[in-house]
């Protein structure tokens, strides 16, 4: 447990450096987005990121409740949350991995819409090992429950906007006529890379979950 003499600005550090070095780590959510804007369009990228900012306040709000430190404290429970969060990636990967040539790829994208978009994002960050041990951490062992819940709540808001800054701009970066030309020539192919990427953090986890 963090210090209680910790000197609140040391706290406010600690909690935006964390927060930053944890949105810009890859993960699940970089792919989802990469995928997303890449085969989709920027606007079904841009929702995505909406949806991953949207996650993180499932994972803030459990840990007001005081489910962050009994999560921490509890091994069974916190291997219950890696092992469905492995699950979801293999998930997703398998069916990326399926993904096959057909008439037109890449010409007119993949349809997506708004709330499937969005429902991606929110799901992947949800249950993405990454997102769950970055708040776990933050507020079983950086932030000190006698911090103000305005204060806390204010954390919470700078950890979403931080990745739906984040993400947006990765949205941007691959919906680009650059980006979209690769596509037009290269779509399966990029669909099984983003899935194989996703495995593979999938067995990383699974592995790791059983040590």
């Amino acid at each position: 447990m963090m210090n209680p003499d910790l000197l609140p600005g040391a706290e406010l550090l600690a909690v935006a450096s964390i927060t930053i070095l944890a949105v810009v780590s890859p993960g699940a959510d970089f792919a989802m987005v990469t995928r997303n804007s890449m085969l989709a369009s920027r606007r079904a990228g841009v929702f995505s990121a909406v949806g991953i900012a949207l996650g993180v306040w499932l994972h803030v709000g459990y840990a007001l409740l005081g489910l962050a430190w009994l999560l921490a404290q509890s091994p069974w429970w916190f291997f219950a949350l890696k092992v469905l969060g492995a699950a979801y990636l293999l998930y997703l990967g398998l069916g990326m991995l399926g993904s096959r040539p057909q008439a037109g790829d890449g010409a007119a994208g993949l349809a997506l819409a708004d709330w499937a978009a969005l429902r991606s994002g929110l799901l992947t960050n949800a249950l993405n090992p990454k997102t769950t041990l970055f708040v776990l951490s933050l507020f079983s062992q950086v932030i000190h429950p006698a911090t103000p819940l305005w204060l806390q709540l204010a954390y919470g808001a700078f950890m979403s906007l931080a990745h739906l800054l984040w993400f947006v701009l990765v949205a941007c970066a691959f919906s680009s006529q650059a980006a979209r030309g690769l596509v037009a020539r290269y779509r399966h192919r990029i669909e099984q890379a983003i899935g194989a990427v996703l495995v593979l953090l999938a067995v990383v986890l699974g592995l790791a979950s059983w040590r």
